[in-house]
């Protein structure tokens, strides 16, 4: 077994986990990789081969998106749809901490408790929920708005899996660190909120931004509310303009572009954040 040098750098989580790949495994990717785009460009040909030949690609399918004011009803619904996602999220956020802090509270019945909500919602479909919100919630005299209808039931589905990226989190801090701290006198709740969450929070951050892209996901149902986010609004067009086609590409193209966005920057502010996993080799183990 090869042992790693004094100079030798804190490796990724990838390169933990997974070996170098050799000579012919690279020979083998590039491979693979080169068929698959050259599979990738053919389907693309054939795809807009069929929309030419069907109609798809006339003038009169894309000339609406020369106007302003097309453009201002998707941004319309683009802002609808980003503020029911950072509400969803939000919320989330906080419901998830919760949720993982009375699960490593040591306290049998609330972990118990936590844990059955934390399973209930990571298990139940958010549509399900809206479905619950929408329907079932009003017969009890509560009434909200669609936004609400919308943003509540995506908050309680994303925070069950928050609740565990926060609990992974708190896991991966050495638990030498919290026997020391407590050797020297501090409090259980003061080691955990003194010395574990701040890096348990740092090292879950950039999956904490990815799981935006959930939130975002989940927010194209919303036509089942008539909240007005960027699919619904899509559908207006679609009916104004008689382009099912042109208008769904164009909107898909604009969600994997917000999607891809929110990737990056869960990229960047984990390379900022310096989140790695540290060899058992180094020199400097956690």
């Amino acid at each position: 077994m090869s042992t790693m040098t004094s100079t030798s750098r804190p490796v990724s989580i990838r390169d933990a986990l997974y070996e170098a790949p050799g000579p012919k495994t690279l020979a083998k990717i590039r491979v693979g990789t080169a068929v698959t785009a050259v599979l990738v460009a053919l389907l693309l040909g054939f795809v807009v081969y069929q929309f030419w030949a069907t109609g798809q690609l006339s003038p009169r399918y894309w000339m609406f998106f020369t106007h302003l004011s097309t453009w201002s009803y998707l941004l319309a619904g683009l802002r609808g749809t980003l503020t029911v996602a950072l509400t969803a999220g939000g919320i989330a956020l906080v419901l998830g901490l919760a949720l993982m802090l009375g699960r490593t509270s040591g306290i049998r019945v609330l972990e118990a408790a936590c844990r059955v909500v934390t399973d209930f919602f990571r298990g139940v479909p958010s549509l399900l929920l809206i479905y619950f919100f929408f329907l079932v919630v009003p017969q009890y005299g509560i009434r909200m708005s669609s936004f609400w209808m919308l943003a509540l039931p995506v908050a309680l589905a994303a925070s069950g899996v928050l609740a565990e990226v926060f609990r992974a989190g708190v896991n991966a801090v050495p638990r030498g660190q919290t026997e020391a701290a407590l050797a020297l006198g501090m409090s259980p709740f003061r080691v955990k909120l003194k010395i574990v969450l701040p890096q348990a929070i740092r090292y879950v951050i950039p999956s904490l931004i990815s799981q935006l892209v959930v939130v975002v996901k989940d927010t194209t149902v919303a036509y089942v509310v008539s909240y007005p986010d960027m699919l619904q609004n899509a559908r207006v067009l679609i009916t104004n303009y008689d382009a099912l086609v042109s208008t769904y590409l164009v909107v898909a193209v604009i969600y994997i572009l917000l999607n891809y966005a929110i990737n990056q920057l869960s990229v960047y502010v984990a390379r900022r954040s310096g989140t790695r996993v540290v060899s058992r080799y180094s020199t400097n183990p956690a």
